[in-house]
C-alpha cells in the first residue's frame, strides 16, 4: 500500500484544497494496473485502472495519467474539462495505435476532478468512479460505462442485482479501446466542506456505497481510506484499489498592502 498527501495553495480562494490518495495491489492481484495523479498547481486529480493484464494494463493506465499530468494550467472550468477530454483523446490514439502493434488489446478507465473557485468538474470514460460527500450523504456523481449499467438503465436489473451481476466487469467504454473517443462530464457548484472521491472500482466494487459512506462520515480520510482498504483485504480484495480523496473548505484572505518584491 502507498499513500500520499498534499495541500492545494496554488487553487484560486476563497476555497482551499487538501487531497491524499491511497493505492493498494489487493489481495489476489499481483501487479497493481490503477494509477492516480494529483496535481495542486492544476487543480486536476485523476484516477486510471488499466485493462490488459500484466504490463499491458498498466502501461494504458500510465499514458492516460502522462497524457493529463503534460496539460498546462487553464483558468476556467470548461477549458480545463476540454483539455482534459483532448488528452484523454491523445492517450487514446496512444494506447490503440501500440494495441495494434502488438496484436494484444489494452486499455484504461479514466476519471478526472477538476476544482476551480468554487465549481468542480468531472471527466470520465469507464468505470472509475467520483463521489460526493456531502452534509454526511454520499453521492454517486458519474455513470458507469458497462453493460451492466445499461441494464440498470433499461430496468432489467437493480442495483443490487447490478453489484453481483457476471458482466458487471464488462465496459463499454475505454480508452483505448475504440474510436472516437467519448468522454462524458458533468460540473456544479462546489460548498464549503464538500469532500470529493475518486476510486476504481476495486473499492466499491467490494464493499459498496452504504459502507463507504459510513467509514468516510465516522473518521478522517486518512484513517477512513486506510480502513475500507483493509475491510476490502477482509473480503478477499480480488482486484487493485486506489483512492484519491479531496476536501474542500473556505479560506479568509487577509491583505494588508502589497506583498514585496523578491
Amino acid at each position: 500500500m502507498t499513500a500520499r498527501a498534499g495541500q492545494g495553495a496554488g487553487l484560486v480562494i476563497p476555497i482551499r484544497a487538501e487531497w491524499q490518495a491511497v493505492t493498494d495491489v489487493g489481495a489476489v492481484r499481483k501487479h497493481n494496473e490503477d494509477r492516480y495523479f494529483a496535481s495542486d498547481g492544476l487543480g486536476v486529480w485523476m484516477v486510471a485502472d488499466g485493462m490488459g493484464g500484466l504490463e499491458k494494463g498498466d502501461w494504458a493506465s500510465t499514458q492516460v495519467v502522462e497524457a493529463v499530468a503534460g496539460l498546462g494550467y487553464a483558468e476556467s472550468l470548461e477549458a480545463t474539462l476540454e483539455t482534459i477530454r483532448g488528452a484523454l483523446e491523445q492517450a487514446n490514439e496512444r494506447i490503440l495505435g501500440e494495441a495494434e502493434r502488438v496484436g494484444k488489446q489494452m486499455g484504461s478507465t479514466a476519471v478526472a476532478l477538476v476544482i476551480r473557485e468554487r465549481r468542480f468538474g468531472i471527466a470520465w470514460v469507464g468505470d472509475s468512479r467520483a463521489y460526493l460527500l456531502r452534509g454526511g450523504r454520499l453521492y454517486r456523481l458519474t455513470r458507469d460505462h458497462s453493460q451492466v449499467q445499461e441494464l440498470v438503465d433499461h430496468g432489467v436489473i437493480d442495483e443490487a442485482a447490478a453489484a453481483t451481476h457476471p458482466l458487471r466487469n464488462v465496459l463499454t467504454r475505454a480508452v483505448g479501446v475504440a474510436r472516437p473517443l467519448v468522454v462524458d462530464t458533468m460540473d456544479d457548484a462546489l460548498l464549503d466542506e464538500d469532500f470529493l472521491l475518486l476510486c476504481s472500482d476495486g473499492l466499491y466494487g467490494v464493499i459498496g456505497e452504504q459502507e463507504m459512506e459510513a467509514t468516510l462520515t465516522s473518521q478522517p480520510f486518512e484513517q477512513a481510506a486506510h480502513a475500507m482498504v483493509e475491510r476490502c483485504h477482509a473480503l478477499g480484495a480480488p482486484d487493485n484499489i486506489t483512492l484519491v480523496g479531496v476536501s474542500t473548505a473556505e479560506v479568509t484572505l487577509v491583505q494588508y498592502g502589497a506583498a514585496p518584491e523578491a
